[in-house]
Formats: C-alpha cells, structure tokens, sequence
C-alpha cells in the first residue's frame, strides 16, 4: 500500500469568526490535508483530515504525523488488522487518524462494492436528512444579509459567545421569524450562573432547537448537571464529546451530543461514538468543522444515526476540490453522487 498526502487551504465565503476566536482576526481560509492510499492493485481509499487547533491539532501535526505512518501495514482487505494497527497511533492526532480511517472504509467498501453507509449495515433514507446552515459570529447588519443569503435552508445555527448576542439573533428574527435555530457558544462562558443568565435570555427568541457547548470542556461535571436542570434550552456537548468514552460524563451534563468524525478519530470510531451515545438516551448530532464534500460526504453515510445534521462545512467554502453527498434546501442526498460505492465522492473537474 502507497500513501500520498497534500495540504490545501479552504477558502472561506465569509470572514469565520466564533467565540474562540473573538480577539484575533477572523478565519478567512483552513488548512486541510487530504489523502489517498493506493493499493498494489490499483485500488484507491481516500480520506480528509480538518483539524482544529482547540484539539492542538494543524496541518503540520498532521503532516508530521502521516510521515510517522507505514501504509505497508494497512490493507483493503482486512480492515480489522488495520484499523488495528491504526489504533497504535500516537495519541494527539485525530485528525490524521479520522483521515486514514476514512481512506481504510473508503477503500474496504468499494473492494464490497457498496457504499458505506450499505457497508455499515445503516442503509441511507433520501429526502429525509436535513443539515442546518451555520452563521458565525458578525454585525448585526452582515448577520442579516448571511440568513437572507440562506433562505433555502429550513434550519440555521448562530455562532454566540460575543458581547453581541442578542443584537445578533435580533437581526436574524428580524429576517426569518420564526425558522428553527440552533446555538453554538463553543465554551464561551466560565460559569454555570453566566451561561444560565445568557441562555435565558437568548431562549426569548425563539423558537431554538438547542444550544451546544455553553460552558468548557473543562468545566466540573456537577457544574453542567446543575445547569442541564435549570436550563430552558436542551444542551449539546461538542467539546466534551470526542469519543464513546466520554458518554457517561455526558450523559449527567446534556441532553444531547454532537459527533465528528475529525474528534471522534474517523468513520469507525463517530459510528461508536454515536452508538454509545444512543444506548445512554442522548440525542445525537453529526457536526463538521470547515471541511470539503469529501469529509462531509464521509459523515453523511451514518445520517441514520442522528437525530440532527450540521453538515455544512463544505458550503462555507468556494474551492471545494471534491463532489459528493449533494445539499438542496437543506437536504442532503446520494441521488446525484459521482460513484456508486464506498465515499461514493469523486475530484471536481478542473
């Protein structure tokens, strides 16, 4: 087996700012590593990895970490064993691992000859899967003008965390009323007493699906429970969630979670991270980062899984390199997809 890997900078349609990011200049372009592992055969597997440098994951980590790897020990055929040698990893590195796993289902699937979603026994049901579109943290004015831009979308998500909140979901009402949002803090409040104080008032405008993250990762677990019990809105872990080991924390703290496959460390390990998740009565949720069609399309085949979709990642970008799980209206389908098996995601034509 022969691995190659390359760096591409995702160009983003809109200045992405989000509570973590308040201080410094907003995000104009991602770094993002794509690879492919080839087969003596001619097979192909391809993967993306998006890191993220809340996780002290980038592009060079994960760079420096595809050259730590021997794709002589990976194979189509077993996948089991590879994902076995996978594992060995050193810890750190989802991204790159989520990457390589992705390129191993990838593979394995189309040597079946199904798509991954047939390949995980989950089937994909069209016309059913809605992903909500996201809107990060902006003017009140330049907030207006995104959610005019995504009048298709049955479903927003606001960004929240600034000293602007409720300026900024007062602009959105003002263009889309009543249309269901979600809200993300992406940890931005230090204290169980601050975040109740901003999701009450933020819940006066609704109607809000939920709000994900409102407090650190780090934050004491009795200190989310006390918050689950009081708060108006169901609460999503993001942060708190990577992997199927953080269920039980989860489950005293939220009433949901949200899964990616970047975090959770790729395909196999979301798809237990959701399972996990479902067996403790959480909701779940398959989120992204700002990723192309590829890593996109790779979360949409455990769509059955969710309860909720914010697959979007791909159309905040305007070079996606690959062509996937397509979006209309906020629905995501198969229907048009370039091949019929494994990512079922082909390279745009130049």
């Amino acid at each position: 087996m022969q691995l190659k890997f390359w760096r591409v900078e995702l160009r983003l349609a809109h200045p992405w700012r989000i509570a973590r990011n308040l201080d410094g200049p907003p995000i104009t372009t991602y770094p993002v590593v794509f690879v492919e592992l080839h087969s003596p055969d001619g097979r192909i597997g391809r993967g993306e990895a998006a890191p993220s440098e809340r996780y002290n994951e980038t592009a060079d980590t994960v760079e420096a970490c595809m050259r730590w790897v021997d794709p002589r020990r990976f194979s189509f055929d077993n996948l089991d064993e590879s994902l076995s040698w996978l594992s060995e990893l050193p810890s750190g590195n989802e991204a790159a691992r989520a990457a390589l796993d992705v390129a191993l289902v990838d593979g394995a699937a189309r040597t079946a000859g199904k798509p991954i979603y047939a390949y995980f026994r989950l089937g994909f049901t069209e016309g059913k899967h809605l992903t909500s579109f996201s809107i990060g943290i902006d003017t009140p004015e330049m907030i207006q003008r995104k959610v005019q831009a995504a009048a298709d979308f049955p479903v927003l998500k606001l960004k929240v965390g600034s000293p602007h909140d409720l300026e900024n979901l007062a602009a959105l009402r003002q263009v889309a009323p009543q249309k269901p949002v979600r809200l993300d803090a992406n940890e931005a409040w230090k204290t169980k007493e601050e975040a109740l104080r901003h999701i009450e008032a933020l819940h006066r405008f609704g109607p809000i699906q939920f709000i994900e993250q409102p407090l650190p990762a780090s934050a004491p677990p009795e200190d989310m429970a006390w918050l689950k019990a009081r708060s108006p809105l169901p609460l999503f872990a993001d942060e708190s969630y990577q992997t199927a080991r953080d269920v039980d924390r989860c489950a005293q703290g939220f009433h949901g979670v949200n899964v990616k496959l970047v975090k959770a460390g790729g395909l196999t390990r979301a798809y237990d991270a959701l399972q996990a998740a479902r067996r403790a009565g959480l909701k779940t949720m398959i989120g992204c980062m700002i990723e192309s069609s590829l890593l996109i399309t790779a979360a949409a085949h455990l769509a059955e899984l969710a309860d909720y979709l914010d697959l979007d990642g791909n159309l905040l970008i305007t070079n996606d390199p690959f062509v996937g799980v397509r979006t209309e209206r906020g629905v995501l389908s198969f229907k048009d997809a370039p091949e019929p098996t494994g990512l079922r995601v082909s390279p745009r034509p130049q």
